[in-house]
């Protein structure tokens, strides 16, 4: 059975579960993975934890990290936009399950654990040939556009 943890600015979490977290997001989303550096500004922001990299201060969001026999099996980064209604008010910034469990249900709960936490509207990005969309569509999310971004160099 999963029991879920959540961590936001109202619960504490340990500096080992946070490694905890950045470690297993970086191990476990692969190829659809970021540096280990933007996952811990992400966490930070979630946490509201004062970091330099974030200006102004984050606006907060949560974590919720999903276990199996005391084990980390699937971790979730939500951060709070601000906006409302033309910009959902969260960001689900990672998703991952334990590479071991996948199949079994455990991102199905995770992500309707997150709709029922979140306060507002919930968007993600996903790659297309991302074989995790199905599961975003099959707990009732929808794809509105194709996003597109010009990075600053």
């Amino acid at each position: 059975m999963l029991e879920t943890k959540i961590f936001n600015t109202e619960t504490t979490i340990t500096l080992k579960e946070k490694e905890d977290t950045i470690n297993f997001l970086y191990d476990h989303l692969e190829e659809y993975g970021d540096k280990k550096e933007d996952i811990t500004k992400a966490v930070n922001f979630s946490l509201k934890i004062n970091d330099p990299a974030l200006k102004p201060m984050p606006l907060g969001g949560f974590i919720l990290n999903g276990y199996m026999d005391n084990k980390l099996v699937g971790s979730v980064v939500v951060n709070k936009t601000g906006m409302s209604g033309y910009i959902p008010e969260n960001i689900l910034v990672y998703i991952a399950t334990h590479r071991d469990y996948r199949g079994k249900g455990i991102g199905k709960q995770l992500m309707k654990k997150v709709f029922d936490i979140a306060e507002g509207s919930v968007a993600l990005h996903v790659e297309p040939d991302n074989p995790a969309r199905f599961l975003y569509e099959k707990v009732g999310m929808t794809s509105k556009y194709i996003e597109m971004r010009y990075i600053k160099k």
